[in-house]
């Protein structure tokens, strides 16, 4: 997939995450305008968009689509979480745990995904959120490691 497909993708997510007629009313933009954004017809295809108009949606999404799309391209690994913000953990111990939980829950996944031999678009979305999950247990045993170790 091309980059300008990629974030096309990422748009159409943002878009729908937030719901097209919130996200007409958040920006402005009309039902048109923010479609031609995510279009994947070769007419819309030199069109993205607005960082500001992605700003706006991405206050109001679950999840920051666009911004992790753009971070992935450079090769950037984000954390997000918006539904533990300043949680704190119980420890190493329980993020090993955690770990291992999560762990068996990609696994979970990929066995359920890969059981036609092909992984859907909807199939990959779940396991991504998984691995994200992992990402987020794997931070937190970070922190937890580096204040027993006086880092």
């Amino acid at each position: 997939m091309s980059i300008g497909g990629y974030l096309k993708k990422h748009t159409e997510a943002l878009v729908k995450d937030v719901g097209i007629e919130a996200a007409c009313d958040l920006t402005g933009k009309s039902k048109a305008t923010l479609g031609r954004y995510y279009s994947d017809q070769d007419e819309h295809a030199d069109r993205f968009m607005p960082i500001d108009v992605v700003a706006q949606l991405e206050a109001a999404a679950r999840f920051p689509h666009v911004t992790a799309a753009l971070s992935d391209l450079r090769g950037i690994t984000l954390s997000y979480d918006g539904e533990r913000r300043n949680a704190q953990s119980n420890g190493i111990n329980s993020d090993v745990v955690a770990l291992a939980q999560r762990f068996g829950m990609l696994m979970a996944e990929y066995n359920q995904a890969i059981g036609d031999g092909k992984i859907s678009v909807n199939e990959a979305k779940r396991l991504l959120r998984e691995t994200l999950a992992i990402q987020q247990v794997l931070l937190e045993m970070k922190l937890n490691l580096e204040d027993e170790a006086g880092a």
